[in-house]
């Protein structure tokens, strides 16, 4: 299967969705891919829409190495590599360090997004929502944060990812719905006809129209 763009795979994720009557849902995109396709099953199942942010915690001299991840909330949500935190000989102080910048581009990114804090999960279906996954970390960082927010359940929607990858992720949600596991991955974008490189400004634009109100909670 070839999606035509992000829209196409969203709104065919949203008709497998739809049909699973999942309560009280709260759709979560992983910016910039996953926006677009989000905003499809927001509308289909008029669920709010709000953005999970996730920044890698690059390890000191070897920043393509994650001690971890942030991931946006109030407060963010520290998610940590504890073998490569040993490895690195890390200390609290130098992680605290990390964490502190990190935070900072979560809060600039958030804000260029125009978007508050996180609408709250809590007892809520969480559908996490990217245009693919590879390896993919950011979202399996996103699922180990929300965990700790008490939701009713945590649902991955994504179009397609490879086989050992859609295994990992559905250990670690509730539930996954992956429209296509192909034997042989390659490139995310070859999975689709159309999949131009996204700008702050189109998210913002995809977001507006569906825009959802903080919770007095935020992230909580």
């Amino acid at each position: 299967m070839k999606f035509h763009d992000r829209t196409d795979a969203g709104k065919r994720l949203a008709a497998r969705l739809t049909a699973l009557g999942l309560a009280d849902p709260v759709v979560l995109a992983l910016p910039r891919g996953g926006v677009p396709v989000a905003a499809e099953i927001a509308r289909a199942l008029a669920a709010p829409l709000d953005l999970v942010i996730v920044r890698k915690l690059g390890a000191p001299g070897q920043p393509e190495l994650a001690v971890g991840a942030l991931v946006d909330g109030d407060p963010p949500d520290v998610v940590l590599n504890a073998d490569v935190v040993q490895a690195c000989e890390l200390s609290d102080a130098a992680l605290a360090r990390l964490v502190a910048r990190e935070s900072l581009e979560l809060a600039r990114r958030r804000r260029a997004f125009g978007r508050a804090l996180p609408v709250s999960v809590t007892g809520r279906t969480a559908i996490l929502v990217d245009d693919g996954a590879a390896t993919d970390a950011s979202m399996k960082a996103a699922i180990r944060a929300l965990k700790r927010r008490s939701p009713r359940q945590i649902v991955v929607a994504i179009p397609v990812a490879p086989r050992e990858t859609a295994a990992e992720l559905a250990a670690q949600a509730d539930r996954l719905v992956c429209l296509e596991q192909p034997a042989q991955f390659l490139a995310l974008g070859f999975h689709y006809r159309h999949f131009p490189q996204l700008t702050d400004e189109e998210v913002i634009a995809t977001l507006r129209p569906l825009e959802a109100p903080a919770a007095p909670d935020g992230a909580r």
